[in-house]
């Protein structure tokens, strides 16, 4: 099937992405018809099958470019070096700043996990587990260096995950703290989660 004239692979393709998050993130998955992307990119609904076989494969596809860059921006921020303490403050601050950037990526990859088929699910959850990894070998070396006082750090790992994330459901510029505020804040009750003396 011929392009549609004026369309271009890269220019089309990441317009077709952009505007699937906006609508996924704004309506839901399952509210979203590819007819509503076409429109949101300007071209014929036959035309968004050049670029992507159906409604899944975008959304698989924005789930895992955002866990990907979400992993290498980690990787090039840890300092694995440092004490448990200091990376967790890290994870910390890192997270916070990484997500409030992008509200619609963060919202599809935790709310819409649910419309993914069983595979793509896989896919997914492979990329979510080598993330919260990285924050649970923080934890249990902060136990091992006898810093960190956790009963479970599987536990404790999901429950500072979702507390850092839950920033953006409420988190305003204009609002009566600061962004650097809320930041310290923040890594404040993270680390007094983990037992951390100031």
């Amino acid at each position: 099937m011929a392009r549609t004239s004026g369309s271009h692979a890269k220019i089309t393709g990441p317009k077709i992405q952009e505007a699937a998050q906006k609508q996924f993130a704004r309506h839901g998955y399952a509210a979203v018809s590819m007819r509503q992307i076409a429109t949101e990119v300007g071209v014929q609904v036959g035309a968004l099958y050049n670029y992507t076989p159906d409604k899944q494969t975008l959304l698989v596809g924005l789930m895992t470019s955002h866990l990907e860059e979400l992993l290498a921006a980690w990787e090039q921020e840890d300092d694995a070096r440092g004490t448990a303490a200091a990376r967790l403050e890290q994870f910390t601050r890192f997270h916070i700043r990484f997500h409030k950037e992008r509200p619609d990526a963060v919202f599809i990859a935790y709310m819409e996990l649910r419309n993914l088929t069983p595979e793509n699910f896989e896919t997914v959850e492979v990329l979510r587990r080598r993330y919260e990894g990285a924050l649970q070998e923080i934890l249990q070396a902060g136990v091992a260096e006898g810093d960190f006082a956790i009963a479970d750090t599987k536990v404790a790992t999901m429950g500072i995950i979702a507390m850092l994330t839950g920033l953006n459901t409420w988190f305003r510029e204009d609002g009566r703290l600061s962004f650097a505020e809320v930041q310290d804040l923040y890594w404040g009750m993270v680390r007094n989660s983990v037992g951390l003396a100031r």
